[in-house]
């Protein structure tokens, strides 16, 4: 392969014999350790999906065989994502000789498992709120399962093809691009209109962090090369690697922190994509055991009880008299797409609030509620989260600090109810991630190590990259957006090239932009196409 004949600086063509032995050694015992992270997940996995399915009652193998096939597309998306985009966590640390190749793409996997389970899932639910109001409330049918695999094998597609040219394209703009383009397509052949509608809002807040973050990489990595070489006057530390011998301990130490962050904050960024996804599609194919938390304890359900009562009440406040009695879901459902506020849409955001509030009190767990009710509490649950978003947004009506505090707090309730994510499918992802880490990875650590600067990658270039990779990406975590791991590293590196003045191979950088400039709207169209041929054929 093309890949294995460039990479001079990362397998040496004529190993010594003691190389040989101490990369066999190192080999053999990363694979034992994630052979042991991968059958004790996948032990945990099988426990909890037999618990949950001792939940449900199926008369059918159907929806077994629905969620087989689209939980394996779902995980092919992140073993994708893995060898993708987490090529980029190693790239600096394997070029810069600080760790053997199998070790490092091994203890990187490791690193994405944790980020993956150390999530907090809002991200997660960030990127499902790009997807239309309606094809949400459909996720159960045939429309729903058409969106489902429109996306996920689009973005497959996508990134196979553009890690085959070793191009650090991202797995971020190709998610949104396949969510907008199932969404337009969704619209299109909805002659309702705006019921099937894109959330534009969120779909530009998730834009500009996309286009925010890499120039953020490219600024700040420089500013950090800059910084250190007037902080720093250890001349070893800005030096290329020479052939394949290790760098001195202390910047070792230095490359493999920054291997190991960037590596977490992937798992804990990117690996809740795919986890929100997933949620989807277990909502979809088994409601009665996914569509609510059913670990709510007793004392959380009378919390979301008390928290209705007085969401009720600050909504009615704001009714004016004499208003005319609304159907409630189509009402909220109304206000969400067109978001014009009648006094209309508050009684019907009231009643909808009584209503999942007697339904809860009436079973008095989550678990209790019966099973054909689970579907339409989540969906009326998810209408009322999000006009009390939009409420909270527009400021239309005026509510005291008191009365936003309290609705607040309900929304936080709703949330805890429909926006959880089940361990097992936390572990599920990160072993998918970590697999997909351990394959591929050379086509792309040849690109960001050798050929975005005329010069090779200094140590100082490679940490500087990595470090405001970890920063950019936690930062994001910190605030629920998702960004690309590809973009800020490369940018990253092209960025501290630029200060050095190494110079940059504009070839490289050209493909690494028309990556990022083609990624949304390829994907765009490529899962706009898919969904309208699955959505004929459902």
């Amino acid at each position: 392969m093309a890949d294995l004949a460039t990479a001079v600086h990362i397998i040496p063509a004529t190993p010594s014999l003691e190389e040989s032995r101490h990369n066999s050694t190192s080999r053999r015992v990363g694979w034992w350790i994630f052979l042991l992270a991968l059958s004790s997940g996948l032990a945990y996995i099988g426990v909890h999906v037999a618990r949950d399915l001792n939940r449900v009652t199926v008369t059918s193998v159907w929806p077994y065989l629905v969620l087989g096939v689209a939980l394996l597309i779902a995980l092919g998306f992140e073993f994708v994502n893995g060898f993708h985009d987490t090529a980029n966590a190693v790239a600096t640390v394997i070029y810069t000789n600080s760790l053997p190749p199998n070790v490092a793409v091994v203890w990187s996997g490791l690193c994405n498992l944790a980020g993956v389970l150390a999530s907090s899932g809002t991200v997660a639910f960030a990127i499902i709120t790009l997807l239309p109001v309606e094809l949400i409330l459909k996720v159960s049918s045939g429309t729903g399962f058409a969106m489902v695999f429109a996306l996920l094998i689009a973005a497959i597609l996508w990134n196979l093809g553009t890690w085959w040219f070793g191009l650090p394209a991202s797995s971020s703009h190709t998610m949104v691009g396949s969510i907008i383009g199932v969404g337009l397509a969704s619209q299109l052949m909805n002659v309702r209109g705006s019921a099937s509608g894109l959330d534009w809002s969120q779909v530009i807040k998730v834009l500009e962090a996309l286009l925010i973050s890499p120039l953020l990489g490219f600024a700040l990595a420089g500013f950090v090369l800059l910084a250190s070489k007037r902080l720093f006057r250890y001349p070893a530390l800005y030096e290329a690697p020479r052939g394949k011998q290790p760098p001195p301990w202390p910047i070792r130490a230095l490359m493999v922190g920054s291997c190991t962050g960037v590596s977490f904050f992937h798992g804990s960024n990117d690996g809740q994509k795919g986890m929100g996804l997933i949620m989807l599609i277990l909502v979809g194919t088994l409601p009665t055991a996914y569509a609510i938390n059913h670990d709510a304890s007793p004392a959380q359900v009378q919390s979301f009880i008390a928290a209705s009562v007085e969401t009720e009440q600050i909504l009615e406040r704001h009714v004016p008299a004499g208003t005319p009695d609304p159907e409630a879901r189509n009402e909220v459902t109304k206000y969400i797409e067109t978001r014009e506020l009648r006094p209309e849409s508050l009684l019907a955001l009231s009643q909808l609030v009584d209503e999942i509030r007697i339904e809860v009190s009436t079973n008095k767990t989550m678990r209790g509620i019966p099973g054909a009710g689970q579907t339409n509490i989540r969906n009326d649950m998810y209408l009322a989260g999000r006009a009390l978003r939009l409420l909270n947004q527009s400021r239309d009506p005026a509510f005291t600090a008191q009365e936003s505090a309290a609705l607040k707090n309900y929304q936080g309730e709703i949330d805890k109810a429909t926006r959880f994510i089940p361990g097992w499918v936390k572990v599920a992802v990160a072993l998918a991630l970590g697999l997909g880490t351990m394959v591929g990875w050379k086509r792309i650590v040849v690109t960001v190590g050798e050929k975005i600067g005329k010069e090779h990658m200094t140590y100082a270039q490679g940490a500087s990259a990595g470090l405001v990779t970890m920063a950019t990406i936690f930062a994001a975590d910190t605030w629920s957006l998702p960004v690309s791991t590809t973009h800020i590293l490369s940018s990253g590196v092209a960025g501290t090239m630029a200060a050095n003045g190494s110079g940059l191979r504009l070839s490289t950088v050209r493909n690494i932009a028309a990556g990022w400039v083609f990624t949304l709207p390829a994907a765009a169209l490529l899962s706009g196409l898919l969904y309208c041929l699955f959505h004929t054929l459902a």
